[in-house]
């Protein structure tokens, strides 16, 4: 064992600082922020709207799709090539599978709701601080949810099970030394909150099986505390309408 305390000084079930806004896109039919640490990611949702190619169309029900861009000069390393690429591609799809259970599009045949998620910045957990962005985003538009779908990563590093790694924690050998041979894992969970059903569940890296279920069961609380954050940014914006 030689990751005996947080890089940044947190416990090991302790989340980055969280920030979340709604109604930030004047322009689009519903719109958040959610923030997370160093990473923001920003949503718009535009629809329903008719679908173009026609050929996408799906004649009983609305699709929902989901893009997700890094801009250049968030990341902490070297200038990201701006446009689509195989791992935005991938992070979209992701993004769409982990919303689909909650959104009810069944009343808006032959059309789409699309979700534009842009990170001006980034430290780790990307995809999870998107989810949340665009679940918060969804529900801002007015969008049919039968939930609400929260994000977050848990892990491990070295022989540490944490919530929400940072990009020195994903990449602990490279900052520490003594870690040469630590053992790290990625694990990016997305849930429905009533159901406690998971819509996300990838990994990077190694662990075993008991201390994969000591994780999931460390996410689930962890989502709890991203779930909060957005009830919290939505009501806000609630009682800032009624007023």
């Amino acid at each position: 064992m030689v990751y005996k305390q947080r890089l940044d000084g947190r416990k090991g079930d302790e989340l980055r600082p969280m920030e979340a806004k709604t109604k930030v896109i004047p322009n689009a039919q519903g719109s958040a922020s959610f923030k997370i640490g160093k990473t923001w990611a920003i949503a718009a949702v535009y629809g329903p709207r008719e679908i173009y190619p026609k050929f996408l169309a799906n004649p009983k029900r609305g699709i929902l799709r989901c893009y997700y861009n890094m801009m250049p000069f968030s990341g902490s390393g070297e200038r990201i090539r701006p446009g689509s690429n195989r791992r935005s591609q991938e992070i979209a799809m992701v993004m769409t599978k982990a919303l689909e259970p909650v959104v009810d599009l069944s009343q808006y045949p032959n059309s789409v709701v699309d979700v534009f998620v842009e990170l001006p910045q980034t430290d780790a957990g990307t995809r999870c601080a998107a989810i949340s962005a665009a679940a918060m985003a969804l529900a801002d538009a007015g969008i049919p949810m039968k939930d609400l779908v929260s994000s977050v990563a848990v892990g491990m590093a070295d022989d540490k099970i944490i919530a929400d790694l940072t990009y020195k924690e994903e990449h602990i050998y490279e900052f520490n030394p003594e870690s040469l041979n630590a053992v790290v894992s990625d694990i990016p969970l997305a849930m429905i909150h009533n159901t406690k059903e998971l819509t996300l569940l990838q990994m990077d890296g190694e662990i075993t099986k008991e201390d994969l279920l000591k994780a999931l069961e460390l996410g689930q609380k962890a989502i709890e505390k991203v779930y909060a954050v957005q009830v919290k940014a939505l009501k806000e914006n609630f009682i800032e309408e009624s007023k």
